[in-house]
């Protein structure tokens, strides 16, 4: 095992709940990784499926909440996953939210203490990385993980963490779409799908603050979130423009773009093909 930086290709599907034969379908469309969100448990037994069903796809955790599951059995699950299939799966992890844990401390102080458990249970700092929004977070996740998996942020935040973390960490922004066929100019109805999502958010302050160190006003975070809002975190428009918007974070120095399709799971891979071409995959 090796800390090199990870490689799992320019762009992935983030998402919940995908199948062996969804990844399989992902896969041949030439995405790198799929990211599976939410704060599953310790035990990682649904990862096993999704590496069986391919043969290159890396699955990785978006993420996995520290509070919720101890490093060790994370650990435990993390080298099962890894002596079956070497190099192919990425443990992220997070502190999550403090409205959401009564338990919840100083995040740099937890974090620390579980990345130091990952250590004693040798889950290498090349095959974790840490959700960072702030630069503290951000600089922890360079200096303990292999980087930084920010969620619902901007390129001009991508700008910021790489120039924060360095060359060597790895980078790994979310972006939500929504592919508007069959009329991709609807502008108001796309921002209506883009708000029931984040609707969630809204009521989080570490999402909050770092929307505000963006340059956002309390009026562009208040609900239901302003238009300046989700148009800088939910892409939409034709199958080009979103594609450029997601390559944007590349340009500021990401390595790899988890997607978000804000779609049905049955739509999740028609989607994803309709993305595939103008992103430049090379699928089968």
């Amino acid at each position: 095992m090796t800390d090199a930086k990870p490689d799992l290709g320019s762009f992935g599907s983030f998402g919940r709940g995908v199948t062996p034969q969804q990844a399989a379908e992902i896969e041949a469309l030439g995405y790198g990784a799929v990211w599976v969100g939410g704060s599953p448990p310790a035990e990682l037994d649904w990862v096993e499926p999704l590496l069986d069903a391919t043969t290159t796809l890396k699955v990785a955790t978006g993420i996995v909440n520290i509070w919720t599951a101890e490093a060790g059995p994370v650990a435990e699950s993390f080298h099962r996953i890894e002596a079956a299939h070497p190099g192919r799966f990425l443990l992220g992890i997070g502190v999550g939210h403090p409205e959401a844990h009564q338990q919840y401390r100083k995040p740099i102080d937890a974090l620390v203490e579980y990345l130091d458990a990952l250590d004693r249970h040798r889950v290498p700092k090349g095959r974790r990385v840490v959700a960072a929004l702030g630069p503290r977070v951000l600089q922890l996740s360079a200096a303990r993980s292999a980087g930084a998996h920010p969620y619902l942020t901007t390129p001009e935040h991508t700008a910021r963490a790489r120039e924060l973390i360095g060359p060597e960490a790895f980078l790994a922004p979310e972006h939500k779409v929504i592919l508007s066929a069959p009329d991709p100019a609807d502008a108001d109805k796309a921002r209506e799908v883009g708000r029931r999502a984040l609707e969630v958010y809204l009521n989080l302050a570490n999402y909050l603050n770092s929307w505000k160190r963006l340059g956002f006003s309390d009026q562009d975070v208040a609900k239901p979130g302003s238009d300046r809002l989700v148009d800088a975190v939910v892409a939409y428009g034709t199958v080009d423009a979103i594609a450029a918007r997601l390559r944007e974070h590349l340009d500021a120095g990401a390595d790899h773009v988890p997607v978000q399709v804000l779609t049905g799971s049955e739509k999740l891979v028609p989607a994803l093909a309709e993305l595939a071409g103008p992103l430049g995959l090379k699928g089968t």
